[in-house]
Parts: structure tokens; C-alpha cells; sequence
């Protein structure tokens, strides 16, 4: 799995749905990456296994939209790396004050309330990190410009809401 012809062929396919070499990486590693999120954070065998098909779901979605445009060197690295970050971002969300808890899920709740266009546009500028003209393609958009546009109205539209909201809550 070392040459780069075989890198971009498992690349290719998993791009057109081909799951398997994800199926087979699971399979393989499954029992490693437990006794990894054991020593590293103390978590036990049924949770690491859903932990790291919860990864191998982000990178095969990482492939699929373009984020990723070449597989690593080091699969299993970049594996645990991601499951690593998750682990991490979910302790440090598990002791939010509860007001702040609170701000975010109203604020989630909003955000649910927006068009699905609104809600793609978003995700793709904040929580991806999508420059302009790749949201303009993502989109189907004409330019960076309009891509822009719709982000600015979209925002608008969430802002709005929230007001509308605290002031029917005052």
C-alpha cells in the first residue's frame, strides 16, 4: 500500500462509493485502536470501536467532498490523530457552563429553522472551512461573489431570528 499508484486508486474509489478498503482498514485495526483509546483515553472496547468507525465515516465524507485530494502517508496516524481531535473536543464541550450550553443549543435550534441552502452555505464557510469559490462551486453558484451574497443574507437571516426570539422570550 506504499506506492503512489496504489494511493490514488484507493483515492479513485473511494471517491466513486467503493467502502471496502475502509472496511477492511476497520477490521484490521479495530483491536489496535482499542488498546490505543484505552492506554490514551481510558476508553473501554465498545466505545473505541464506534469512536473509530466514527472517523473512518469523517474521512471517508473528508474524500468524498474534495477536502482531502491525496491519502496520507501514514493512514493509521492520520486515523488516530482525527479520533484524538474528537476525543478531545468532546471533553472540552462536556464541561461548558450551562448558560453557555444553553446560548448554543438556542442557537443551534435557529440554525435549524434557516433553508437547507442557508444551512450548507454556513457549514461549509465555518465548520469546513470552505473558501468562497469552493462554497460557489459546492453551491452551484456563479462566482465567489454571489457565494458571498448568500452567506452575508444568510447570517442576516440567523441574526434576525435570534432577536426576533429574545424579544418574544422578554
Amino acid at each position: 500500500m506504499n506506492t503512489p499508484h496504489q494511493l490514488a486508486e484507493v483515492l479513485t474509489s473511494l471517491r466513486i462509493g467503493n467502502q471496502s478498503f475502509l472496511i477492511t482498514f476497520y477490521e484490521e485495526n479495530r483491536d489496535l485502536f482499542a488498546r490505543w483509546a484505552r492506554r490514551q483515553h481510558q476508553l473501554a472496547a465498545p466505545s473505541s470501536h464506534e469512536l473509530l468507525r466514527t472517523v473512518l465515516v469523517e474521512f471517508y465524507d473528508q474524500v468524498a467532498d474534495g477536502r482531502l485530494t491525496k491519502l496520507p502517508p501514514d493512514l493509521r496516524a492520520y486515523v488516530y490523530g482525527m479520533a484524538d481531535e474528537q476525543v478531545r473536543a468532546a471533553r472540552t464541550t462536556e464541561v461548558l457552563p450551562v448558560v453557555e450550553a444553553g446560548r448554543r443549543q438556542r442557537l443551534l435550534m435557529l440554525f435549524r429553522q434557516q433553508g437547507l441552502d442557508c444551512q450548507k452555505i454556513l457549514m461549509y464557510f465555518y465548520f469546513r472551512g470552505y473558501n468562497f469559490e469552493k462554497v460557489a462551486g459546492k453551491m452551484g453558484f456563479a462566482n465567489a461573489n454571489v457565494a458571498r451574497m448568500q452567506k452575508s443574507g444568510c447570517l442576516r437571516k440567523l441574526y434576525e431570528l435570534r432577536l426576533r426570539t429574545e424579544a418574544a422570550v422578554s
